[in-house]
């Protein structure tokens, strides 16, 4: 390997980590984030005479890694926020994928379950009923504290036309959450992270896991703009490849992505775990 590769790869690795849990919320899908990945690198790296410094590097590199990341996305149908409803129907229809649910959970050393990563979860999910320039932009801004600028250049955008995707993405993502999540309203119809929590942790104390989250102790005196920022400040906090509930979340991720009829197939995928 010559020198300059070498450099090269130095400074890649100093976001590489940043870059994959990026892909990975667009994405979903672990062997697509590092094909993503490793075609970003060969790419950069070939481009880079053309690099010209108009911004740093790591905004350079996610703008070749969006793009790649379009090219997944455009394939498939964007998700509607009733998905994982739709992926919890499926788990409990089926004793197959609750047994492999178990054996990831018992087994993996990364299968344990934190409330707030599901949390984590539910955000990538529903930031997959946006528009996928409107979830790029969301994710760049709120997960990962880009300026408006610079997404601007990873989408080939205006300032003005970013914060115009950026506001889009905020009202839609909290207007959902308003009326879906159950830790913000009593209204809302979807506990599924206390729910699994229940499951997996059942010597937790549920109410005690779930006043632990300051989104649950602000929703009673925070407006929805407020408990969205809060919640995105909870996520920014977990690297969801490298998380305590990794694996088991990746199995729930799979067990969505088949239930909604997208590409990955759970029982196709899972066939020796269940023999």
């Amino acid at each position: 390997m010559d020198k300059d590769i070498k450099d090269f790869q130095i400074l890649f690795a100093e976001f590489q980590d940043q870059l994959k849990s990026y892909l990975y919320r667009l994405l979903t899908d672990r062997q697509d984030v590092e094909d993503v990945a490793q075609d970003t690198f060969i790419q950069a790296y070939t481009k880079l005479h053309t690099f010209k410094g108009d911004s740093s590097l790591k905004t350079w590199v996610f703008r070749i890694a969006t793009n790649l990341a379009y090219d997944h996305l455009r394939k498939a149908k964007r998700w509607g926020a009733d998905a994982q409803d739709q992926a919890a129907d499926l788990a409990i229809s089926s004793e197959e994928i609750r047994a492999v649910f178990w054996q990831v959970h018992d087994n993996s050393h990364a299968g344990a379950y934190e409330m707030k990563e599901h949390i984590d979860y539910c955000f990538t999910c529903i930031s997959k009923t946006l528009p996928i320039e409107n979830q790029v932009a969301l994710i760049l801004k709120n997960i990962y504290d880009f300026q408006v600028k610079e997404i601007g250049l990873i989408l080939g955008k205006t300032e003005g036309v970013i914060k115009h995707l950026l506001n889009d993405a905020r009202s839609t993502m909290t207007d959902i959450f308003e009326h879906r999540c159950a830790l913000i309203n009593k209204e809302g119809v979807c506990h599924q992270c206390s729910h699994i929590n229940e499951i997996f942790n059942p010597k937790q104390n549920q109410q005690e896991e779930l006043m632990k989250l300051e989104l649950v102790k602000a929703s009673k005196t925070f407006d929805r703009d407020q408990l969205f920022t809060l919640r995105t400040s909870l996520i920014k906090a977990i690297a969801p490849l490298h998380a305590a509930g990794t694996d088991f979340h990746e199995e729930v991720m799979c067990c969505l992505r088949t239930a909604i009829g997208e590409k990955a197939d759970f029982f196709e995928r899972n066939s020796s775990k269940t023999v």
